[in-house]
């Protein structure tokens, strides 16, 4: 696997792909590259198949010491050969690196292999909340 750091926006070519591939996994784009630009202190992760970006995870600083991890996003045909959690365990590292203490980040019951993930990875349920649409999301945090 070929993964990408970008700890600023990434050229044009690398965002288009990202748009393409949220678009794909979430069938929207949602405002994702508008959104994406507004986040303080981003960190990409791309991961390629040769030179198409197959996954990305993507997150920001929220406070100091604190990281979010916002979105991402793995292509259908890349689904259960560990590329999510190779995307996280770099992620983490990179937190690390980064002086960052903890990391949370908000998932749904829908997004089962997602939260198995996480909390196969050290993270903690902490919470729950509903969110502007009225749909029920998971809080969870890692200690770094």
């Amino acid at each position: 696997m070929d993964i990408r750091i970008f700890a600023s926006m990434p050229d044009e070519k690398t965002l288009d792909q990202l748009c393409a591939l949220h678009n794909l996994v979430f069938s929207s784009t949602n405002g994702f590259y508008d959104e994406l630009q507004s986040k303080h202190r981003p960190c990409i992760l791309a991961v390629y198949d040769k030179e198409t970006a197959i996954g990305y995870k993507i997150g920001y600083e929220r406070k100091t010491n604190h990281f979010y991890s916002w979105l991402g996003g793995i292509h259908p045909d890349h689904r259960g050969k560990g590329v999510g959690e190779e995307l996280l365990i770099c992620q983490h590292d990179w937190c690390r690196k980064n002086g960052y203490k903890s990391i949370r980040t908000h998932t749904k019951n829908q997004w089962r292999s997602m939260l198995i993930l996480n909390i196969k990875n050290g993270f903690d349920v902490i919470g729950t909340f509903t969110d502007g649409k009225g749909e029920p999301k998971i809080i969870l945090e890692k200690q770094l």
